[in-house]
């Protein structure tokens, strides 16, 4: 798909993945719609990219966000949430947020906006998972499980319609996703990707009509044995700390 004149939304606009995402389609020349809870951080992404904000608190906004925005070209669904800790821990309260913001928004805002670009006959669907979906990691076991939620989703649609979809599965990345999660990332490796990298994979899936972008590009080594020798995967893992 060419971008040029292109209606995009953009999820998690207001900083991180997701601003890098709209700074990156605004130089493809792309049409955009910005979403995000911070008002004043997204005014100034819209304000630095030429798009239009449109606060909202997903997944409860998502029927008032797919009215306002209209025919949608492209959607990427990326506002995420986290928390790090031991599942035994974890508040009951956290469990419901983290799968509703980082599995039920992204499937609420597809099942608004895919009809009108099924009708229309083009459209594209981009799905900011995670590396945790594929291989799991510890500490962050609803995180993982809602990320591996959404690749099966974005699998399912493909079969299912000719709307574009793509998954793109980022590792580390620089961005405060970590501090809000409410402990920041310590490990000496991986070493954490630009942001700017991720959006640019998410440019590129759309244009190319790619299925699944690892970002950075190895990480698809270990999601592959994971899959194909997980005994393997498991023994690795244990002596390297996690992927």
């Amino acid at each position: 798909m060419r971008l040029d004149d292109r209606l995009v939304l953009i999820t998690g606009a207001s900083s991180g993945i997701g601003a890098a995402t709209a700074r990156a389609m605004a130089d493809a020349q792309a049409r955009l719609l910005l979403t995000g809870r911070n008002r004043a951080a997204l005014d100034a992404v819209a304000a630095e990219t030429g798009g239009r904000a449109i606060a909202a608190d997903l997944p409860a906004g998502a029927t008032a966000l797919a009215s306002e925005a209209g025919p949608v070209d492209v959607l990427v669904a990326n506002a995420g949430a986290g928390w790090a800790g031991a599942f035994a821990t974890m508040p009951e309260r956290t469990i419901d947020d983290l799968l509703a913001v980082d599995l039920a928004a992204p499937m609420r805002l597809t099942r608004l906006l895919l009809p009108g670009m099924v009708a229309r006959g083009r459209g594209h669907l981009v799905f900011v998972a995670s590396i945790a979906g594929v291989v799991g990691v510890p500490g962050e076991a609803v995180y993982s499980a809602a990320k591996a939620g959404l690749i099966a989703f974005a699998e399912a649609l493909r079969a299912e319609t000719a709307v574009g979809v793509s998954v793109v599965l980022p590792g580390v990345v620089d961005t405060p996703f970590f501090d809000r999660r409410g402990a920041p990332y310590e490990r000496s490796r991986p070493v954490p990707v630009p942001a700017a990298r991720v959006a640019r994979a998410i440019v590129g899936a759309v244009e190319r009509e790619r299925a699944e972008v690892y970002v950075p590009g190895w990480l698809e080594a270990p999601a592959r044995l994971r899959g194909a020798a997980p005994g393997v995967f498991r023994r690795l893992a244990a002596l390297l700390g996690g992927v």
